[in-house]
């Protein structure tokens, strides 16, 4: 059975960048609705949804500090394993489903130097669906000690936009932030030939803590 840890240390929580376009908006149609509400039964029954959507931004949007485990791998995003796949090349794809109830900051599995980041259009069905593999998405390309590696956020139904932190030629620490996508979504793992994977099918992780490979 995989050891890896899966819990993360409680921290101080912030926001995550790139969540001002959504949170913004939510919450200030909250706050003047509230302000109204005393004198408007219109802002009144605003007040109770608009509130509880900004209530529900501020949560999808958390960003919490984490003490970054030790391993050579480590888990870039937080969810639940969805498949793990040899690929043709020698690799193996670990792919990890994201929740709207996840945080969805994602970190580098490793340290090392961004080679290259890569914007791919495509469509924006279910994450958890095979047909997510044609979906909007950004390919990341890491150097690092174990080669390059490989890494892809997906957008899903409702996540329609993935923020990059970082660019090309940016040197990372391993479980440094690199980015947010939006909502539900997924993000792919390819680990080089010869590298042990180390969780499993329907194991839940948390980026930054859950180390991904086997010594």
């Amino acid at each position: 059975m995989p050891h890896s840890q899966t819990s993360a240390p409680r921290g101080p929580v912030r926001l995550a960048r790139g969540a001002s376009p959504w949170l913004l908006p939510t919450v200030a149609t909250a706050a003047v609705s509230l302000a109204r509400a005393r004198r408007s039964r219109r802002a009144a029954a605003l007040a109770v949804p608009a509130t509880a959507l900004a209530a529900g931004m501020l949560w999808f949007f958390r960003d919490p500090e984490r003490e970054i485990a030790q391993g050579r791998v480590i888990s870039p995003a937080d969810g639940v394993v969805q498949s793990i796949m040899p690929w043709k090349d020698g690799r193996t794809r670990v792919a990890i489903f994201m929740s709207p109830l996840n945080v969805h900051v994602n970190r580098a599995p490793l340290a090392g130097t961004v080679t290259s980041v890569e914007h791919v259009p495509g469509g924006f069905v279910p994450a958890f669906n095979k047909e997510s593999e044609n979906n909007e998405r950004v390919v990341w390309h890491f150097d690092t000690e174990l080669g390059d590696i490989e890494m892809v956020q997906i957008a899903g139904a409702v996540a329609r936009r993935i923020v990059p932190y970082l660019p090309q030629g940016t040197k990372v620490e391993q479980g440094e932030r690199i980015g947010l996508i939006r909502f539900g979504s997924r993000v792919d793992l390819y680990l080089p030939e010869g590298v042990e994977v180390d969780v499993e099918v329907g194991q839940t992780t948390t980026a930054g803590v859950t180390r991904i490979d086997r010594d």
